[in-house]
């Protein structure tokens, strides 16, 4: 992606199954469990790059020692800050004498997350795990997650309702508290069941914390929550749980021996760490929970009844790391798909064009639409080799076998370019030298070059510098890619693309509306949206949709090609997208596309994107 978008958090659980003596005397340390967490989390530092959490958990620790530990920072370096900090606590147990699982940081569970924020909400307090503390091991909650809600304003008059006081109202402190809540119910319920029985002290404590029932207390609170969601969670006694939202919106997967548990946002960073086949991880499904009792009983289990299940595609087509198998293979098909709308763009013209993709994520897709060109170039041979028949000569097959498609890398990430140092045109003058060109790799005024990019959120960056460094090589068109569909509709389940007036396909339906004297339907559109707001969840539609109901998707796009054409340009610019059809052929289990479709799979959804229009109508920049 040209234009990066801050987006989905990134989790990783560590649950070791052994005595930590087994991992000394089999791997010759006690940190086994710690280095693995560390590794899990830098390969998914792509989740994350404002702040990162650590939390271990010291199962069966003795009264008077500290059981949990945590450890959190800020910015692109939080990582490696807080392992430092890790390392720096684990000496400092070493200098006071403390020796293998005495030691800060040795314990038998681990928690990581990697925070990105689509809130606009930021600083160490709201950097995960968060942490809930009691004087009963069992009643201490660490959480951690990948989510955002959609109804916090109801989940959060419903605990104040109860009786609490929340000090806050962001989604991630509303979840804590709840399963707190419903946590500490439980523990009562226990508590007076086996005081009745005669238990008393360590014993009563320990038959509380042997029958915490975490699969009730995670399915009853769930069925609350509206959103996308992944939750990673420990109590101090060693109860520990993965679970996902019903919708299957955001992903999490796992492997389990009989050595270890781990938990990841993504597939193939298990695979790298562990170093196991793809087969041996399995994905969490919608609605499920992974619940790995003090014991090192593993049990997967159903807490949410799936609702249509729609898996975000946006991980498929930027999100997620490439190095997954299936995730390759689908964005190399992202890009095959666009092979025959690419070909009439330029006329079938390949003699002429020059095909390239923009550094550094869409070069996957670039693949895919290399291997379309030449399965189209291929049969071209064979056509032309049939007409020939049996009077071809080795010259005419030569020449006939010799056609290529022509590639290049045409543009260079350059730098990051400091441009805070400048401002106004000067500003946007450094912002044009992001990207750089390789001069004198196409025939000025007779080639078109075709860019491939895997989307095109604001268009911005297309405006500023791509297509305006790649007109210096004077190309008689340009013509841009986008192997996702455009995208219309604003995200609430965990991605920083929440105002309406950000979307380059938004502003070119208002653009298009004006020309046509249509500017009416916003009128209607913000009057419906307004008396949505008053409406039961169930009722709602989406009435955005009707902003882009008068143009077909050409006529979008073509506004979109003229809005990122610079007037200094004189060549043709044409923008191609994918199509929603093709979408889901590439990505046929990964349903999820309401950025592009307005189909959003939870009521929540439906009611936030009346609400971001609204925002919208009234200026309101600041909301979202």
């Amino acid at each position: 992606m040209s234009e990066a978008i801050k987006h989905e958090c990134g989790i990783v659980l560590i649950r070791l199954l052994k005595p930590l003596s087994y991992y000394k005397e089999k791997y010759g340390r006690y940190t086994y469990g710690l280095e693995k967490l560390y590794l899990m989390m830098e390969k998914q530092h792509n989740r994350g790059q404002e702040g990162a959490g650590v939390a271990c958990v010291k199962i069966d620790a003795e009264p008077g020692c500290e059981y949990i530990f945590r450890e959190r920072a800020l910015g692109s370096g939080a990582i490696s800050e807080a392992f430092a900090k890790v390392n720096r606590a684990i000496a400092e147990g070493k200098a006071e004498g403390l020796q293998g699982p005495e030691l800060p940081y040795i314990g038998e569970l681990y928690i990581g997350h990697l925070r990105y924020s689509t809130t606009g909400r930021s600083g160490i307090s709201y950097v995960h795990p968060f942490l809930r503390r009691n004087n009963w091991r069992s009643r201490n909650l660490c959480l951690a997650g990948n989510f955002n809600l959609t109804n916090v304003e109801e989940i959060f008059d419903s605990i104040v309702a109860q009786g609490q006081h929340p000090r806050h109202n962001a989604d991630t402190f509303i979840m804590l508290e709840q399963l707190g809540y419903l946590l500490d119910s439980h523990h009562e319920d226990l508590y007076r069941k086996y005081k009745a029985e005669g238990l008393r002290g360590r014993e009563l404590s320990a038959r509380i914390e042997d029958n915490i029932d975490m699969e009730g207390i995670i399915s009853t609170v769930s069925q609350m929550w509206d959103g996308g969601f992944v939750i990673v969670g420990a109590t101090g006694s060693g109860e520990s749980f993965v679970f996902r939202d019903r919708w299957g919106i955001r992903p999490a997967h796992y492997y389990a021996d009989d050595e270890i548990v781990a938990v990841a946002s993504e597939r193939a960073v298990i695979q790298t760490v562990m170093n196991i086949t793809t087969d041996q991880v399995r994905e969490l499904g919608a609605g499920e929970a992974l619940v790995i009792h003090r014991n090192g009983e593993v049990c997967p289990c159903c807490v949410a009844k799936p609702e249509n299940p729609r898996p975000c595609s946006f991980e498929r087509i930027y999100f997620s790391r490439g190095s997954d198998g299936d995730i390759y293979k689908e964005r190399k098909a992202l890009g095959r798909l666009l092979t025959p709308q690419i070909l009439r763009e330029i006329d079938h013209d390949i003699d002429h064009a020059v095909f390239s993709f923009i550094p550094n994520t869409a070069e996957v897709a670039y693949y895919g639409m290399m291997e379309g060109l030449n399965n189209y170039l291929n049969d071209l041979k064979i056509s032309r080799l049939i007409e020939l028949g049996h009077q071809a000569d080795a010259e005419q097959m030569k020449s006939i076998l010799n056609h290529k498609i022509r590639t290049e890398k045409l543009a260079i990430k350059d730098i990051k370019l400091r441009t805070f140092i400048a401002e106004g045109s000067s500003r946007n003058d450094l912002a044009t030298h992001v990207y750089d060109i390789t001069y004198d790799t196409i025939v000025p005024g007779e080639d078109s070059v075709v860019v491939i990019d895997d989307s095109i959120v604001r268009g911005t960056t297309l405006k500023q510098s791509i297509v305006k460094i790649l007109s210096r090589l004077d190309p008689r068109k340009i013509v841009v890619v986008s192997s996702s569909p455009q995208i219309r509709y604003p995200d609430c389940y965990g991605i920083d693309m929440s105002r309406m007036s950000e979307f380059i396909a938004f502003n070119a339906a208002i653009e298009l509306l004006k020309e046509h004297n249509l500017t009416s339907v916003l009128d209607e559109v913000y009057r419906k949206c307004k008396e949505s707001e008053s409406l039961p969840t169930d009722r709602i539609e989406n009435y955005v949709k009707k902003v882009y109901a008068p143009f077909t998707d050409a006529q979008i796009a073509d506004k979109i090609a003229r809005m990122i054409t610079p007037e200094e340009v004189k060549c043709e610019v044409k923008v191609i997208y994918q199509t929603i059809e093709n979408l889901h052929k590439a990505c046929p289990r990964h349903p999820g596309d309401w950025y592009f479709s307005g189909n959003y799979p939870t009521p929540g959804g439906t009611r936030l994107v009346n609400r971001a229009f609204v925002n919208y109508y009234e200026g309101n920049k600041d909301k979202r």
